[in-house]
């Protein structure tokens, strides 16, 4: 009681959370011109639309403008030069009711964001606010909870610096000798530390709760299927239709899905498999905010294989794919998991007589059911060689206990009996600790291999 009174304190009312009431928000691109900072994959009309998508996500909150603005360099003080910034600062103050700009940054320092609010006189938001907002929205478990909590810590830091600068300005005290700040710095710095180690405790203990359940699904060796891809690629509507399962209710929106979930299918050979569902990429998805969801990323490093889902129709598709590639590598995975990984290029429905330029991958349309039983097969083949598991035949006699424990211990595939001796022929599909302990227990069974 104790430990969830402690959990119901740390998952209280966030307070960065922006007010329950609508904003009207406009869109500022700083478009980089030339330079190491430009990105060759996209442009600035394909970035801006992303950011609208992102403002769509949030209930309540509307788009009253889109401002693409160049800039040489995002990274000063104001973002842009002093004409382009004069400019949009009369933009902005023309807008009827504007409630706050989201600037489609990654970071804004905390002296940048003051800056900012001061000349434009409404809130400042950058990607790392707005999608850790999203998540905040979409977090339904604990754990999804407890990580959006984390991913807080870093600008509740950043917003105490710049709380105690504006301290020192009014009263002329020093952030380093005896003055007006230190105090409260210090303070406030130790209650910071104090929550981030509560919430490190916290994750480490549902962590813990997680690997138990991963041992017991090893125990019944159900092969694992981690499904991943940017967001909104249609993963979730993937699994749907590769598993059936009716109560999945798929979403058009950015970070439907925040919390790993687990659905189980069947393979062509009737092969049970786990299907798992994970948080989707997005670019410029701040370091801190994938360092806080690393607890719900681990789970696929325990899996057997990997389905890179990509829509395929996203002006931005190759994009996309690089920023899964990059996150992916990023979380040091074992280097078989990459190299086995099935790309699966979603939504080819939408384009005419689609055929994949990549060799290896698979087109699909999860909402039409086209090339499920193509991608099964070839999950099949993939999960038979990651997991060792063998696909034979046995002659057994049918008065014995071997039919029911083949049935219970593998994947009985076919039973072709033949009635005149009292035996028949098993097709199964068993794991290699499963096959050796039939070998024990039944030394005289016949085994063919195909």
């Amino acid at each position: 009681e104790e430990d969830e009174a402690a959990l119901e304190e740390l998952l209280g009312q966030s307070p960065l959370a922006p007010g329950p009431g609508a904003q009207r928000v406009a869109i500022v691109h700083p478009a980089v011109k030339w330079g190491p900072q430009k990105s060759p994959l996209t442009t600035a009309e394909l970035q801006i639309a992303e950011a609208v998508a992102l403002v769509d996500t949030l209930q309540n909150w509307t788009v009253l403008d889109k401002i693409i603005i160049p800039t040489k360099n995002p990274n000063k003080k104001f973002v842009f030069g002093k004409g382009n910034f004069q400019v949009l600062t009369e933009k902005i103050k023309k807008l009827p009711h504007v409630t706050a700009v989201f600037l489609n940054v990654e970071r804004i320092s905390s002296l940048t964001k003051k800056e900012l609010e001061g000349a434009w006189g409404v809130p400042v938001f950058d990607r790392y606010t707005v999608v850790l907002h999203i998540f905040r929205c979409n977090a339904r478990t604990k754990e999804a909870k407890l990580q959006v909590a984390l991913a807080e810590i870093p600008l509740l830091r950043s917003n105490l610096k710049n709380e105690l600068s504006q301290r020192d300005q009014q009263r002329g005290g020093s952030r380093y000798i005896m003055g007006s700040g230190e105090t409260f710095l210090e303070t406030q710095n130790r209650v910071l530390k104090e929550r981030e180690l509560k919430i490190r405790n916290a994750l480490e203990k549902l962590r813990r709760k997680r690997a138990l359940l991963r041992v017991q699904r090893r125990k019944c060796e159900f092969p694992m299927v981690s499904v991943m891809g940017y967001t909104n690629c249609g993963k979730t509507t993937l699994i749907k239709a590769l598993t059936g399962e009716a109560g999945l209710q798929p979403r058009d929106q950015l970070f439907a899905t925040l919390d790993i979930t687990a659905h189980a299918g069947f393979l062509p050979s009737h092969m049970a498999v786990i299907y798992v569902d994970t948080i989707g990429f997005l670019t410029d998805l701040p370091h801190n905010l994938v360092e806080s969801f690393s607890a719900t990323l681990e789970e696929v490093a325990y899996s057997d294989l990997i389905v890179h889902v990509r829509d395929i129709t996203h002006p931005e598709t190759i994009l996309q794919k690089a920023t899964v590639l990059s996150v992916l590598r990023n979380l040091n995975l074992p280097s078989h998991l990459l190299d086995s990984m099935v790309e699966v290029h979603n939504k080819v429905d939408l384009i005419e007589r689609y055929k994949p330029a990549e060799e290896n991958a698979l087109a699909v349309s999860a909402l039409h059911g086209h090339g499920l039983e193509e991608l099964k097969q070839e999950i099949e083949k993939k999960i038979l060689t990651a997991t060792g598991k063998k696909i034979l035949t046995v002659n057994i006699n049918l008065e014995g206990p071997q039919l029911s424990w083949l049935y219970k211990e593998a994947t009985v595939q076919e039973v072709e009996v033949m009635p005149e001796d009292g035996r028949a022929r098993v097709k199964v599909i068993i794991g290699s600790s499963a096959f050796g302990r039939y070998k024990n227990l039944f030394p005289n069974s016949k085994i063919f291999m195909p």
